[in-house]
């Protein structure tokens, strides 16, 4: 019998335990499109939720219903951030640091959007931070609603089911279902990856960019910077 709730260590499962599916929507609705909510949990989220699937525990709804429910969450909470990134606009880029807030991510959303154009809002739903703020970005940068819907919808439903079904046949295993703590850590471990190569990455670059010439090179995104296909 699967003991998911002795263990302290796993948020993702005591979320759920308590919300159920609900808590679920709610949690990757906030994730993905409330600024100050970036660091809740995210990957672990859908995994876990796969592994409570398979061995019918907490969640009883059948797996397709799960996995529509978080992509449905996913692209609504994106919806928001983008809404709130045209709202608020190149302001977001001169907000002072906060518990909540580091500008630090803003940037570096900034040039992971201007590097990889629309095709960031499919990546970064694989990369922690980066899931809430490049919705935000593309806001900020007015990229037309059209192409963000798209790729939105696009990220959504590959992180959404990728991720719940490989906690699902991951969660019909009997050394994973004895080492669940161990799996949930590792998942955590495994999602933090990117944005530190990513981070690796754009620190690199700004060591090979030759200083600015004027103030002005250093603006943040304008409406017209960020690529429109």
């Amino acid at each position: 019998m699967l003991n998911l709730a002795s263990s302290p260590l796993l948020d993702a499962e005591q979320l759920i335990s308590t919300f159920g599916l609900l808590g679920i929507m709610a949690t990757v609705f906030a994730e993905s499109g409330l600024i100050v909510c970036f660091f809740l949990p995210g990957d672990s989220l859908l995994f876990t939720a796969g592994l409570l699937v398979a061995n019918e525990q907490i969640l009883h709804q059948p797996l397709w219903v799960v996995m529509l429910a978080i992509a449905v969450a996913a692209v609504l909470g994106d919806q928001f951030g983008y809404a709130f990134g045209r709202k608020v606009g190149p302001a977001l880029f001169r907000r002072p640091n906060s518990r909540f807030f580091k500008q630090e991510n803003a940037e570096r959303a900034q040039g992971f959007m201007l590097q990889h154009g629309p095709k960031a809002l499919v990546m970064a739903r694989f990369i922690p931070v980066f899931r809430t703020f490049i919705p935000i970005t593309a806001g900020v940068g007015r990229m037309t609603y059209r192409t963000f819907f798209l790729f939105n919808v696009i990220g959504a439903v590959l992180w959404s089911v990728s991720l719940t079904l490989v906690g699902y046949y991951l969660g019909q295993i009997a050394f994973v279902r004895d080492n669940i703590e161990g799996m949930v850590i590792g998942i955590v471990l495994i999602s933090g990856i990117p944005i530190i190569i990513e981070g690796i990455k754009m620190r690199r670059r700004s060591r090979q960019t030759p200083p600015a010439a004027t103030p002005a090179a250093t603006t943040p995104a304008t409406e017209t910077e960020l690529p429109r296909p």
